[in-house]
């Protein structure tokens, strides 16, 4: 699966980013994120976490989700709010980034490629 939709996916939702008057929010956004994803990838323990995240959710959480294995789907989903706990401030400064963001937008996709850049840490 495409890890930039994985990144997507793990974000969700998102809302519009509105361009009247949101230029210093865009680059104070951009900068929000690299910081994040610099501790996050500069921290060995964080980034297997982060790795993990990204797995649990694009490829089990899934794969329980085709097969309709709710008991799968719930324990994977509280293993990834586990994980994401673990991961601290940072993760949720990735979340909220993404949550004010359209990743339709040049400056949204923008954003998700600093994020996506994390998932060069991961083994595929």
């Amino acid at each position: 699966m495409n890890r930039l939709l994985i990144v997507a996916i793990l974000m969700l939702p998102t809302a519009p980013l509105y361009a009247q008057g949101q230029q210093q929010n865009v680059a104070k956004l951009k900068e929000d994120a690299r910081k994040a994803v610099d501790i996050i990838g500069a921290d060995r323990g964080k980034t297997q976490r982060y790795c993990e995240v990204v797995d649990l959710l694009g490829r089990q959480l899934g794969q329980a989700d085709q097969k309709k294995d709710k008991k799968k789907t719930k324990a994977l989903s509280q293993r990834i709010n586990q994980l994401q706990k673990k991961l601290g401030s940072e993760f949720f400064v990735l979340e909220n980034i993404l949550d004010d963001i359209d990743l339709k937008s040049p400056d949204g996709r923008e954003i998700a490629l600093i994020i996506q850049s994390l998932n060069q840490s991961c083994p595929e």
